[in-house]
C-alpha cells in the first residue's frame, strides 16, 4: 500500500526546511568574518593557530604542528635573547653593538649599516621588530654569543625550554636555511612567552615605525591598524616560507595570539589574520 503526504504534512515539511535554512544562514551571518569553516588553505604550506592566552585553549588549528620555515619570525627569538640580557642587566638600552664586516654584508631587509659602526641596543630592538633588519640580527648574534652559530645554538636551547619542541634555529635572522624550522604552535608559544616574561620590553613589537639617523623607517605589520586591540608581534617572508605573521590582541578582557604561516601574499595574510582575530574576539569563551 502506498501512502501520500497530505497537503498539511507537505506544508509542515516545507516550513521545517525553511526554518532550518534560516538557522544555517543566521549561523553564516554570525561568522561572516570567516568565509568558510574550517578555512580553505590557499597553499599546501599554509598553517595557522589561534590561542586564548588566559585559558590556553586552542581556538583555531589548521595543521599547526606541520614543520615550516619561520623566516623573520625568527627575530622574535633573537629579541627574546636580548631581552634576557637586558632583564639581567648585562647590557643597557644604550649599550653599543658593533657592526662587523659579516654583519654589514647580510642581504636585505637591512639598515645598510657600515662595518666598524655601532648601533645601540634600543635602536637594534626597533630595527629587528619593525624593519626586520638582517644586518642587525647578525650583529646581535655576534654581540651576545661571539658568533651566529653559537647564538643559534643558544636560541634552539631556549626554544626547548619554552616548550618549542619542533623548532631549530641555525641563524638569527630567518634568512633561508633548510635546517631552520618551526611550527605555528611553537611560534604561538614564543609570542605568548615574550609578553608574559618581558612586558617592559614588549612595546617594541607594537610600533609601526621608528626614527634612525634622521630617517623614518616604516614596518610591514599592517594588522596593527586593522584589528582592535592588536599590539604586535612580527611578520616574516621568504620564497620558501611564504608570508608569515604572529599577532597579539588584547581587547574586551580577551588575550589572543594568532599565527599564520605560508600565505600567498602579505595582503591575503593580513586579511585572513584580521578575519580570524575578529571572529574569535566576538565569540564567547566556552
Amino acid at each position: 500500500m502506498i501512502f501520500k503526504l497530505s497537503d498539511t504534512s507537505k506544508l509542515l515539511q516545507k516550513l521545517a526546511v525553511f526554518f532550518v535554512t534560516l538557522a544555517i544562514l543566521a549561523g553564516c551571518s554570525a561568522s561572516s568574518t570567516l568565509k568558510s569553516s574550517p578555512y580553505l588553505p590557499p597553499t599546501q604550506r599554509y598553517t595557522a593557530i589561534v590561542v586564548d592566552v588566559r585559558s590556553g585553549k586552542v581556538l583555531h588549528n589548521t595543521k599547526a604542528d606541520a614543520i615550516r620555515f619561520p623566516a623573520s619570525l625568527t627575530k622574535m627569538m633573537t629579541m627574546y635573547m636580548m631581552f634576557e640580557s637586558l632583564a639581567a642587566r648585562k647590557v643597557s638600552l644604550n649599550t653599543p653593538i658593533p657592526i662587523s664586516a659579516r654583519a654589514a654584508a647580510r642581504p636585505a631587509s637591512k639598515l645598510y649599516l657600515r662595518a666598524g659602526s655601532t648601533i645601540t641596543v634600543d635602536q637594534a630592538m626597533h630595527a629587528l621588530a619593525i624593519k626586520s633588519a638582517n644586518d642587525v640580527a647578525y650583529a646581535v648574534a655576534e654581540f651576545l654569543a661571539g658568533s651566529e652559530k653559537a647564538f643559534a645554538d643558544r636560541m634552539t636551547f631556549k626554544a626547548r625550554s619554552l616548550g618549542m619542541r619542533s623548532t631549530t634555529f641555525r641563524n638569527a635572522s630567518g634568512l633561508p636555511d633548510k635546517r631552520q624550522v618551526s611550527t605555528a604552535r611553537d611560534m604561538a608559544k614564543l609570542g605568548v612567552a615574550l609578553r608574559k616574561r618581558f612586558p617592559q620590553y614588549y612595546h617594541y613589537f607594537g610600533k609601526s615605525s621608528f626614527k634612525f639617523r634622521g630617517k623614518t623607517i616604516r614596518g610591514h605589520n599592517r594588522v596593527l591598524g586593522t584589528v582592535r586591540g592588536a599590539d604586535g608581534i612580527k611578520t616574516g617572508y621568504t620564497r620558501a616560507s611564504g608570508f608569515n605573521l604572529v599577532t597579539s590582541v588584547q581587547y574586551g578582557g580577551r588575550s589572543l595570539v594568532g599565527v599564520i604561516m605560508g600565505e600567498n601574499s602579505g595582503k591575503s595574510r593580513n586579511k585572513h589574520m584580521t578575519e580570524l582575530m575578529n571572529f574569535h574576539l566576538k565569540r564567547r569563551a566556552r
